[in-house]
């Protein structure tokens, strides 16, 4: 067992909830380590949609290569399993170059289901499923399929927004494709033992005050840098680009779109939702094990990040 241990690939991850400054520290992390950035982010994945996912500019990169990102056109599916699956192969890639992977991100599923090695089965989904899943939608509405979903998993339903019809639809396919709750498969497809030696730094601010008047901001550079522009495009497109026409950041903005709201209440909703969704992050790693949380307003948390990175490489 030892053995096995010692020949574990090194791999550094940081998380926590939006608008904490994790880009620059995972950037800060990799010119200093010798690091290459993996994005553990659903919506980055995705070309054309950059304001809205804070996807990550060639300034703030400095340099550093950033995968997972610009990688699919809004209208495809990405799911977890397609993450783990990526994010194997660019931690094998990376690794045989000798460089660090890290994974930076706040998709919690994402990171904790790569670190922990869950192995994802390829379910055959009956014919006809999705399409009556589908009408069963457009008669019931969403609230009565969620309701659904908390009768059926309620462990799915805890970690899945009420809105976010998409995956709603997708962890009840699951339950009547197999009559399994999602969490049972996530516990029956864990390996006895994790693939890889990992680190991984949270970064929080004690002060909620703080974290929230952060992302109140951001929202506002957001909507500085044409962030209503890149909301009408989805919008335009909100058939085809399923996912995004669920996304935090575009969505908020239809009612605008419909004549039905001024601009500033959908901006004032788009601020709620984003605090919501960071309390559901954190509420998400906080239940993840051997996270080390960091102050982000700390002055020297960028240096106790360096120091805990240095001593996680010595180990190996």
């Amino acid at each position: 067992m030892a053995e096995s241990f010692e020949k574990k690939h090194p791999v550094l991850a940081v998380v926590g909830p939006t608008a904490t400054g994790k880009t620059a520290l995972g950037v800060a992390l990799a010119e200093r380590f010798g690091g290459e950035i993996i994005s553990a982010d659903s919506m980055q994945i995705y070309k054309d949609l950059d304001v809205g996912t804070a996807k990550v500019t060639p300034e703030e990169t400095h340099g550093i290569p950033h995968y997972a990102v610009d990688l699919l056109e809004p209208d495809q599916t990405f799911s977890v399993a397609d993450f783990t699956a990526l994010a194997a192969r660019l931690e094998a890639e990376l690794s045989a170059r000798g460089k660090l992977p890290i994974l930076v991100g706040g998709t919690g599923l994402y990171v904790q289901s790569f670190l922990y090695g869950v192995r994802f089965t390829a379910e055959k989904t009956p014919d006809g499923l999705r399409e009556q899943l589908a009408a069963e939608l457009a008669e019931k509405g969403p609230a009565a399929m969620y309701e659904e979903l908390k009768q059926a998993d309620p462990e799915a339903a805890a970690v899945i927004h009420p809105n976010n019809q998409v995956r709603v639809l997708r962890a009840l396919e699951h339950y009547r494709a197999t009559g399994k709750k999602l969490s049972e498969q996530k516990a029956g497809s864990l390996p006895p033992e994790r693939p890889y030696r990992s680190l991984v730094l949270g970064l929080d601010f004690p002060d909620r005050a703080q974290l929230y008047a952060r992302i109140d901001r951001r929202v506002d550079k957001m909507m500085e840098a044409g962030l209503l522009r890149e909301a009408q495009l989805v919008y335009a497109n909100r058939d085809r680009f399923k996912t995004a026409a669920q996304a935090i950041g575009y969505k908020e903005f239809f009612p605008y779109f419909e004549g039905a709201a001024e601009l500033t209440p959908c901006v004032d909703k788009l601020k709620q939702a984003s605090r919501n969704y960071a309390k559901r992050q954190l509420t998400w790693f906080r239940h993840m094990d051997g996270v080390v949380w960091l102050d982000a307003s700390a002055p020297d948390a960028a240096a106790r990040a360096a120091a805990l990175t240095q001593e996680f490489i010595a180990k190996g």
